[in-house]
């Protein structure tokens, strides 16, 4: 018979932690967790337990850390109806062994939330993981998603790799930085009854060898096909149905390695609704401060949809550039503006996509002359039907030399790519402003190529105050209100720095608070109430604008 260990830092003869629970533990031990927030991380080392919460509201938060909240080498680990919340590490990491995880909330804040190399058997239950890079990345495993969302992930939101075996059933994927799915080197997905929606990439791309099932499954609003199939990749697609993707929504590079059976089925209309224009502009009403930045991007739809009603009219219509110059320090919404005018373009049918492709110099200038041109083509055909953003863009011309030819050949491959694709790209450079009206300069037709620039103003001390408070009740903490008159007055002393950088700026002094509070907190001993682990005291933000 399993032995149960009682874990709660209130009641005598209890454990304290869950990691002192742990040690104690026999095999195949259950560990039953009291309510409370449990601020640790856990290691097993080929162990065989449970940890299950015995009330509601059982959270592990490691969010401060730098190493996974629960690590799992052999062994076998189940988890039920527990809130894990990692920092820049996964919340689960699984290197070999067992893993059951039923009615658990996963989220991380940087890197995979779930994290499996195998040999290694997986089961997921009625789970829901958020944040990270990546919502799951399973290798070399055999693993049963079912009955699981995984949303507003950065990059992928389930990668199966290396050779893994994977089902996914009845599970909802949606608002991915690129793909809801990515199978690749010989990965193994099969995905049955799923929903993915909201991928800026393919909803789902088969690459590398890998082979994928895809039985009634729906894919929506796509930037990129509903499902792509690579080289010498396998699969069926039976009864799935996709609806607002790119075209075209199935993708095979070799048809005759995939059986597509009762005919997958596209749902389109010929214009984007109302709706989804106005809640993109909503979107950018949101964004603090920027009135000046709003006025101008609300100027450009206009003007795209009255365009397109006198085309339907039979009336003539001008030539309409979408390429722009952003200029202004950095921190003042530039990325996030652009991304938002890309899906705009996308949801009037401007452009096919709507992808959102973000780059540099290094991802442009080659090492070899000739090797510029083939690289920046590249670049611009990746980003094409959608925006192609490209940040600090005056390093092309200023280099550190005087005749930088590279960058001058990365320039001069732009503004024919530019001329050439006009309705199919919106090219997006960002930089400081003087610095912009010098790479201007750089080529004698690249100004004419964009049809406006707009000016991004620094953030006053109002609005940084109120981009931290946001910042605040996103994460779930609460600001004594005598801290605002502290924060007002350091934005108004920091902000006059030459090297400032905006709510960039904001975001580290809210973490320097964060750290602050939890040096505070440390120090009292014991573990703290739920309201002392949400307020950040007067005290706190003093320490970190000092």
């Amino acid at each position: 018979m399993s032995r149960t260990l009682l874990v709660s830092p209130e009641r005598p003869g209890a454990y304290p932690s869950i990691g002192a629970a742990v040690l104690d533990a026999p095999d195949d031990a259950v560990i039953s967790i009291a309510a409370g927030v449990y601020r640790e991380t856990i290691d097993l080392a080929d162990r065989s337990v449970t940890l299950s919460a015995n009330s509601d509201d059982v959270v592990i938060d490691a969010t401060t850390s730098a190493a996974p909240v629960l690590r799992v080498a052999g062994g076998r680990l189940t988890l039920r109806d527990v809130t894990v919340r990692a920092g820049d590490a996964p919340a689960l990491q699984l290197e070999g062994g067992t893993l059951h995880a039923e009615r658990c909330e996963l989220s991380a804040g940087f890197g995979p939330v779930v994290q499996v190399t195998g040999p290694a058997e997986v089961s997921v239950w009625h789970c829901q993981v958020s944040g990270g890079e990546h919502g799951l990345v399973l290798e070399d495993c055999t693993a049963k998603i079912e009955h699981t969302s995984v949303k507003g992930v950065s990059a992928d939101g389930v990668i199966v790799r290396l050779g893994a075996t994977v089902v996914l059933h009845d599970c909802q994927i949606t608002d991915c930085g690129r793909r809801g799915i990515y199978a690749y080197q010989y990965g193994r997905p099969t995905v049955e009854a799923c929903e993915i929606t909201g991928t800026s990439e393919a909803g789902v791309l088969i690459a590398y060898d890998s082979t994928a099932v895809l039985r009634h499954t729906v894919i929506r609003d796509a930037s990129g096909p509903a499902v792509a199939y690579g080289r010498r990749c396998r699969g069926e697609v039976v009864s799935c149905r996709w609806e607002n993707t790119a075209e075209p929504a199935l993708e095979l590079a070799e048809p005759e390695l995939v059986s597509v059976e009762e005919l997958a089925v596209r749902v389109t209309t010929d214009e984007p609704t109302g709706a989804d224009v106005e809640s993109l502009l909503a979107e950018l009403d949101a964004m603090v401060g920027l009135a000046s930045v709003k006025d101008e991007v609300r100027s450009l739809i206009d003007e795209i949809q009255v365009n397109e009603w006198r085309r339907r009219a039979g009336l003539p219509i001008g030539s309409l550039s979408h390429h722009l110059v952003f200029a202004g320090a950095p921190g003042t919404g530039k990325t996030t503006v652009a991304r938002i005018y890309g899906k705009l373009l996308a949801a009037l049918g401007v452009l096919p996509k709507g992808q959102f492709n973000e780059v540099a110099r290094r991802d442009l200038v080659g090492q070899y002359l000739g090797h510029t041109a083939e690289k920046t083509t590249t670049v611009f055909e990746d980003a094409n039907g959608g925006v192609l953003f490209i940040d600090e863009a005056y390093a092309l011309s200023r280099a550190g030399a005087e005749n930088d030819s590279f960058g001058q050949e990365a320039i001069d491959t732009l503004v024919k790519l530019m001329e050439d694709h006009r309705d199919e790209a919106a090219v997006i450079v960002a930089g400081y402003s003087d610095e912009m009206l010098r790479f201007m300069d750089a080529n004698p037709g690249l100004a004419s190529r964009f049809s406006k620039t707009i000016d991004f103003e620094n953030y006053s001390p109002d609005e940084l105050t109120l981009i931290v408070q946001r910042m605040v009740a996103a994460q779930e903490y609460d600001l004594e209100d005598n801290a605002e008159p502290i924060l007002q007055r350091h934005f108004a002393a920091v902000s006059q720095a030459a090297n400032f950088g905006n709510a960039r700026d904001a975001r580290r002094l809210f973490d320097r608070v964060r750290k602050a509070q939890s040096q505070r907190l440390r120090r009292l001993g014991g573990m703290p109430g739920i309201n002392e682990l949400r307020t950040l005291r007067l005290d706190d933000v003093t320490v970190a604008v000092s």
